[in-house]
């Protein structure tokens, strides 16, 4: 029945609009995007990734930031990523417990985001 994801949302603060514009914006290279008439008194930025899916701010309060639950971001650099990422002054984790190369970093509110380069590969359990 599911044929894809289509959005992810994360939490932030109150007032974060901004913020969320310059990093997953300017320094990410989301585009904005427009949010549609019935929702577009809320709070909140929506995003778009070139491969269609969308990434969605919204205030919560209080809010917590995440630190395990995430979104994962896809790059083809990792280390182009990284270099950016650590001349724009974010603080990286690397990780290497899976195949897939990855980085965390946190946004501008605390919340962890995982950046793999290329994709997991994914295997189906068999029944």
């Amino acid at each position: 029945m599911i044929t894809g994801l289509d959005h992810v949302l994360i939490t932030a603060p109150k007032g974060h609009e901004a913020e969320a514009r310059a990093f997953f914006a300017e320094f990410l290279g989301m585009v904005e995007l427009q949010k549609p008439d019935k929702l577009s008194t809320l709070n909140g930025v929506w995003f778009g990734m070139p491969d269609g899916r969308q990434l969605h701010t919204l205030t919560a309060e209080p809010f917590t930031p995440s630190k395990r639950a995430r979104v994962c971001l896809r790059v083809k650099d990792l280390d182009l990523f990284a270099e950016m990422a650590e001349n724009e002054g974010h603080l990286l984790e690397w990780d290497g417990r899976t195949d897939a190369r990855r980085v965390f970093l946190p946004d501008p509110w605390g919340n962890r985001l995982e950046i793999v380069e290329g994709e997991h590969v994914a295997v189906a359990l068999e029944e």
